[in-house]
Formats: structure tokens, sequence, C-alpha cells
């Protein structure tokens, strides 16, 4: 019984082995570029919300401060970002945070982190659909909507007020376009974000020509002015400005921060880019450049449409569902608001096929390793697509969006990418701490020994080598050997999982209990001054022990500081999601678990490999390379034609 259960156990946490002898071998078709790349990140990232966050996040928490909350959003997302870079260049396959979980924390993390990208994926889709059918229905008139409402009125809890056939034809139109061929999609892609960006820009230099920087240092005692004319007040009373303390600040620097933790979603999307590590030409130095430079686009684009908004027009009389429409009539340049339409609606193409892009990639490498449906893995021999993912995610997609009222549902979005943004920053901490000698060499280089030590388990090994050391002491923790070994990487591995631990606690505590620690509550101050106080031990710790010698294309600065940052800050941002966003996500959790444990957990390739036995197979290693200062890029006349 105890043997079948550590047996178990032990199959949750076996990692994916990839061959770096067969990097450049790909079922699907290497053509994109890494200016491919960049429009795919860009179009992603650059939604709609450019046309509307600005100005809600102005007017209601920022102000003229909403430059800086952008700065702060894009420094959190970059850390993630740099996260992904750094693993793309590691291993260039697909599947992103799904895979690069798989090679690291294994298989039961990896099929978690995949199941709500997928989630994600879905929503994202279904509600930009929506967005679109409605952004466009304005245009015309809403002689869309109204037809619907008097024909097809749907009444029911839960349910949309009433389907919407044209987002389910946009979707299916365009994962047809998917189906078609990646080449053929990109370049679609590239012309909705070209005129996307261009509007953009058009809005950014219009904002500086016609804006006043007066604006950006508006009196406390005009707004109060402004509050006493719109709530029809007397000057005779003692009146508080609605809209703040004036200035560049005018809700402080909490409110500045407030706006940062909003803003952050706007650089949502990059991860798509992951995704094509087998669609990319010499992805090892394609992805990490494509992730930095579309984040510093969408960067340069949100921080130039907020400072253009918020001179345009006093903070204060921003519209937080159309701000730039009315903007640009408030300088008078009505007929401006015609190319706003327009670079909404390329704004929304490219988010929609951003977000369906990635879905039956995701979907195809969770099937191509076993952990869900293998038929879903087939690829179409002429477009080089996986083809069943492709329809299957866009059909699922369509009918959420033609039935569901997706506001409810989007929040559960955040968890699943902030979950994978943490899972990608852990495992380049562990990745990085790993001895060399773990990466292995080349196919038909190991001899007996070397198979069978490699049917053992990450933590039986790491048991044997503590063993064999004599434990773990204090000098050895702050003292390790110059070079990393089995031990040093249990010490970080130890560590990572202490410190994801302590930030759940102080996250919980300052968000849930604000009132315990405002009030002195010894308990809460207890509770985070320890955790405070161990999870700087684990840091330091960290920062003791080696790091590998190997060396890739990118590599993220400032280790480990920065991936714990990363984590620090998506862990917090999940800890504020509602109740019900929780209880939706554990809905979805248990449907996802009853197909792993039912399904994928005995079909996955791994647990197939570790049936037949490594001795009539080639020796592989993990995703990590061959020697320990090779680095290896894929040469596109060696892979597959389109």
């Amino acid at each position: 019984m105890l043997a079948h259960m550590l047996s178990f156990g032990r199959s949750l946490v076996r990692r994916k082995v990839v061959d770096m002898d067969c990097l450049e071998d790909s079922k699907l078709c290497r053509c994109l570029s890494t200016i491919d790349l960049i429009a795919l990140g860009v179009g992603s990232t650059l939604g709609a919300g450019v046309y509307v966050l600005a100005g809600e996040v102005a007017k209601g928490n920022s102000g003229p401060s909403i430059v800086i909350s952008f700065l702060i959003a894009a420094l959190a997302s970059v850390m993630a970002g740099l996260c992904y870079a750094e693993f793309g260049a590691r291993v260039p396959k697909t599947g992103s945070a799904y895979l690069y979980s798989y090679v690291t924390v294994g298989e039961l993390w990896a099929f978690i982190t995949g199941w709500n990208l997928i989630l994600s994926y879905v929503i994202g889709t279904s509600s930009v659909a929506r967005a679109w059918s409605g952004t466009f229905d304005e245009l015309i008139g809403g002689h869309i909507e109204q037809f619907c409402k008097t024909y097809f009125r749907m009444n029911s809890p839960g349910l949309a007020e009433y389907p919407d056939f044209f987002a389910v034809c946009l979707i299916l139109l365009l994962s047809g376009l998917l189906s078609f061929g990646v080449k053929e999609s990109a370049w679609v892609n590239k012309v909705f974000t070209a005129i996307n960006v261009l509007v953009l820009l058009f809005v950014i230099i219009s904002g500086f020509v016609k804006g006043d920087s007066a604006n950006w240092d508006i009196t406390e005692e005009s707004l109060v002015n402004v509050t006493i004319v719109r709530r029809n007040l007397s000057i005779m009373d003692n009146v508080t400005s609605d809209y703040g303390a004036g200035g560049f600040f005018p809700y402080g620097f909490s409110g500045t921060l407030a706006g940062a933790a909003t803003c952050f979603y706007a650089f949502v999307g990059f991860d798509c880019i992951a995704t094509t590590g087998e669609e990319v030409k010499n992805p090892q130095k394609a992805i990490p450049i494509g992730i930095v430079v579309s984040l510093l686009i969408c960067f340069l684009a949100y921080f130039g449409v907020s400072a253009a908004l918020t001179l345009m027009m006093p903070y204060y009389l921003l519209d937080e569902k159309s701000p730039l429409p009315v903007a640009f009539e408030y300088v008078g340049w009505s007929p401006a608001k015609f190319v706003v339409a327009v670079g909404s609606l390329c704004a929304l193409s490219t988010s929609l096929l951003g977000s369906i892009f990635p879905m039956p990639r995701v979907i195809y490498a969770m099937a191509e390793d076993g952990v869900l449906f293998k038929a879903l893995a087939r690829i179409n021999p002429k477009t080089k697509t996986p083809l069943i993912a492709t329809m299957s995610s866009g059909i699922v997609a369509a009918i959420m969006a033609f039935l569901f009222d997706l506001k409810a549902l989007v929040d559960m979005m955040s968890i699943g990418t902030l979950l994978a943004y943490s899972l990608v920053a852990a495992c380049v901490l562990i990745l990085r701490y790993q001895p060399d000698a773990s990466y292995g060499k080349s196919r038909g280089s190991g001899d007996r020994e070397g198979e069978a030590e490699s049917e053992l388990t990450e933590s039986e090994s790491h048991l044997n080598m503590l063993n064999k050391d004599g434990g773990l002491t204090l000098n050895s923790l702050f003292k390790p050997s110059l070079l990393p070994t089995e031990q040093t990487s249990t010490v970080v591995n130890m560590a990572v999982g202490v410190i994801v631990v302590l930030i759940c606690i102080i996250s919980t505590i300052t968000t849930h209990y604000q009132d315990a620690i405002v009030a002195m509550a010894p308990w809460a101050l207890g509770v985070l001054a320890a955790s405070f106080g161990v999870f700087i031990v684990c840091v330091i710790i960290i920062c003791r022990q080696p790091q590998t010698s190997r060396r890739v294309s990118f590599m993220v600065p400032l280790l480990p500081f920065l991936p714990i940052l990363s984590v620090f800050v998506n862990i917090y941002l999940m800890v504020q999601l509602s109740g019900d966003t929780w209880i939706r996500f554990s809905i979805w959790m248990a449907v996802g678990f009853l197909i792993y444990f039912g399904y994928g957990i005995w079909h996955s390739t791994e647990h197939q490999r570790e049936r037949q036995g490594c001795g009539s197979l080639p020796e592989k290693v993990p995703a990590i390379g061959k020697e320990p200062c090779a680095e290896q890029f894929i040469h596109p006349d060696k892979t597959s034609r389109c």
C-alpha cells in the first residue's frame, strides 16, 4: 500500500524530459520572424483597453499621475516578461508556462497551469468577441442589439441578455483563418497592429499639440468649485472635493498605486509569444527579443495616450467609457472620433487574434504530452497547424460568447494568468541554481549507470545527496560549495517553497485584515514580523547558493530579487480577487482534476516512458541544453517547410 502511494506521489512530480539534440524537429511550420512575434505581442497586449482604461483610471484613481501608474505596472509586467524570455531561450518549444512548469516543478503543477491558461484564453476570446460586436454595433447605430433583443431575448439568470450571433461568426472566422496557416494569420495580425499603432500615434501627437500643461496642475480650490456646482451645494458649506487635492497626484501616491494595480492587467497578453516556440525561426533569440520589445512598445503607447488624454482635458471631466472621443470633442476635433473608432476595432481584432492564437497551441502541447486527449494533438499535414485543437477551442469560445454574460467570469482570467506568471518566475529561480551535471549530456553519451540514475525522481536524488553529505547544517546553508550541487539545489527549492507560502500569508493579512494592522493587533503584527523575518532569511540563503555556469542567449538580471518580486506582485494581485471568483475557479479546477486523474496521469508520455524503461531508449536530458557552456540555436534550413 505504501509503495503504491509513493509511486502515485512520484507520478505527480515527474518532470518532462526534452532531448536537446531534437530541438529543431517540429511538426509545426517554422515560418515566423522576430517582427511577427513583436506584432503578435503588441497586438495581443495593446487591445481596446488603451482606448478605455486610461480614462477610467485617471478619473477614479490617479489623475495626471496615471503616467506613473502605467510606469509601475510596466515594471511589474517586465519582471514576468523577463522570466518568460529566459525560458523561451532555454526551452524553445510550444507550451508556454505549461511547458516551463513541466520541465521544472512536475506534471501536476504543469497541468494546473495549462488548464488555467486554457480557461484564460477561452474567456478572453469570448469577452473580446462580444466587445468587438458591441463596438461595431455602436458605430452602425445599435441595430444588431435592438434586433436580437426583440426576437431572441433570453431572461435566464447567468445568461446574456441576448445571444450574440455576430461574436460567434467572428470567432469561427478567425479560428478558420488560424487553421489555414500561421503565416497567413501573422500577416493579418501585422496589418491590424500597424493600423492600431498609427491611430495611437495620431492620438499621442494630437494630445501634445492640443494639450495644456495646466491640466496637470489643477488647484484644489477649482476642484472644490466643480464639486459645489455638480452637487448643487452652497458656497458657504464646508465642501470637500470629490476629485482629490489637485496637482499631479490628486489622490495621493496611494491612488497612483491603486491605479497601477488596475493598469497591470493592461500588459497581459505578451505570454502568447511563448507559445510559438516551434513556429518561429531561431526561437532562442527571437522569443526574448519579441517579449521585451513588445512590452516596451506597449508601455510607450499606454504612457503616451494617458499623457495626451490628461493634457487635452482636465482629468475630472474624462468619460470613463469612451474618453478619447469626448476628449477630441472637448478640444474641437470631433471628426477625430471616427479615426479612434477604426483604431479601436483594429485593436479589438488583434486582441481577439492574440487570445485565439495561443489557445490551441497550449491544448496541442498538453495533448502531445498525453495529459489531454491525444486526438487534440493531430496536425494538419497541409497547413502544419493543430486543426482539431484550433477548431474545438474556437467552438467552445463561440458557445460561451453566444450564450453567457461574461462580465462575472472575466476575473477568472486573472487567476490563470497570474498563476502562470508566478510559476514561471519560481521556475527560473529553481533552474538557475541547478547543478550543471543535472543538465545531462547529448544523446548517446550516457552509460547504463546514468540511465538508471535518470529514473530517480528529483526528491529521491535530493534525499540521497543529503544522506551522502551528512544532512544540512547552518554552515552548508550560508557557506555552500563554489559550484552548484544537488544539495545547494535542494536548499534553493525548499527556500522558494517557503517564500511562496510566506508571500501568501503576508498578502492575505495585508488585504483582508487591514483593520487589525491599523489597530496594532498583536497577532497581526506578530505574524507579519515573523513572516518578513523568515522571508528575509530565505532570500539571504538563496543569495548564498552558487548559480549554474551555463549561459543562454538571454538571462534574467538581478537574480534572485527580480523573480521573487515578480512572484510577490502576482500573488498579491491574486489575493485581491473576490471570493466568488475563487469559487468559480475551484469548480473549473475540479473539472480539470477529473480529466487529469481519470485520463492524463495514466496516458502521459512520461508515464509511458517510465513503463517502457529507459534501457531501450536514448538518454534524454532536461530541457536545458547539452554541455555546461554550449549555446545551441535552431537553423531554419533544418526545420520543416510550409
